[in-house]
């Protein structure tokens, strides 16, 4: 299977932090529309797209569109930029990056990610604290009066990273999660007959506490949820043995647990199953903490049936994410098969 690399290149290089999916919403809306039967839009931003089935068995997918990032706080009297962030950063990821910041007009402003701290010929070797996120300004090369012009409390910042290939795996920002998004869009694309509605949720705001996946999960009321999201891949230096999770390119990752939820067992031997039948690759995940759009879902309607399918990832939350070629088509695969089944499933305990 070849990637589409072109929509994957979309889906990772357009901004849209928790709250400010605006231009992902765009893609998800063009790309359900081909997709589906229905499109509509919640109040907080999801974008659903309905393939009609049975009503006894309707099976929500939910890959989120946001990213971490910032909105910018303050602007002071030089110029400088200052941010609030937006989801899970490491200030150590942070130094020294490009951004992207969107402005209230549309316009693309870049600029540089720093710190506010002595640069080496001035410390005369003192010892420096690591940053703290508080402390980061971004330098828009511009005077003050055309920063204030420009830009608004409000607007939205990003790292500003393309998408590039290396070796047989693929690296960027914002992995999390639109490779969970084109994985989503591609195995609707790949799947064959299906009785079960399907609710395809390109959902908002999960890097702030799942809330888009909750806010839909709780109108759609399914019968089953399957999240897709990247998880940790710790097969680098730091990582290994008990705590490896996943490894790159050993194929998509069947959650067992995270920190949010406990996968329904019925429904992760179902996967499995299908893996096995279709020698598709996969490995098994607990994930010590974190979560996704599963636990967003699961608890609602007196209790939904959820999993995740996840693509290991190595690098999360920084702008060097990296995913294995196989191990999406994996995902794809095994999406597609589900979907064409679920049907069949009972999960009752």
């Amino acid at each position: 299977m070849a990637l589409n690399e072109a929509l994957l290149r979309r889906l990772i290089e357009t901004p849209g932090v928790s709250g400010r999916e605006e231009r992902q919403r765009e893609i998800a809306r063009e790309e359900l529309g081909t997709l589906t039967d229905e499109v509509h839009t919640d109040a907080l931003g999801s974008v659903i797209g309905t393939k009609k089935g049975s009503d006894d068995a309707r099976v929500m997918i939910a890959a989120h569109t946001d990213e971490i990032g910032y909105l910018v706080k303050h602007i002071d009297d030089k110029g400088f930029v200052r941010l609030q962030t937006l989801g899970g950063h490491d200030p150590a990821n942070m130094v020294s990056q490009r951004v992207i910041v969107t402005t209230s007009e549309g316009e693309t402003l870049r600029g540089a990610l720093q710190p506010a701290r002595k640069p080496p010929h001035l410390a005369h070797g003192e010892e420096q604290k690591p940053p703290k996120a508080e402390e980061f300004y971004v330098d828009l090369g511009m005077n003050a009066e055309t920063v204030k012009e420009k830009v608004n409390v409000g607007d939205y910042v990003v790292m500003d990273r393309t998408l590039e290939k290396v070796g047989d795996n693929y690296i960027g920002k914002a992995m999390d999660d639109r490779v969970g998004v084109f994985v989503m869009y591609e195995a609707l694309r790949a799947m064959g007959d299906h009785e079960a509605t399907v609710f395809a949720a390109a959902t908002s705001q999960e890097e702030v506490g799942l809330r888009g996946a909750a806010a839909s999960g709780s109108a759609l009321e399914p019968t089953v949820v399957v999240a897709l999201d990247v998880t940790l891949a710790m097969d680098v230096p730091g990582g290994g043995n008990e705590n490896t999770i996943t490894e790159l390119g050993k194929g998509v990752a069947i959650k067992i647990m995270d920190g949010y939820s406990i996968s329904h067992p019925k429904l992760v031997e179902h996967l499995r199953t299908i893996a096995e039948r279709g020698d598709i690759p996969y490995q098994m995940e607990i994930l010590p903490a974190g979560g996704t759009d599963a636990g967003g879902v699961q608890r609602l309607h007196g209790g939904i049936p959820a999993v995740t399918l996840s693509i290991p990832c190595r690098y999360v939350h920084t702008p060097n994410e990296m995913v294995s070629a196989t191990d999406v088509e994996a995902a794809i695969t095994l999406l597609a098969r589900y979907l064409e089944e679920a049907h069949t499933a009972d999960y009752a305990l």
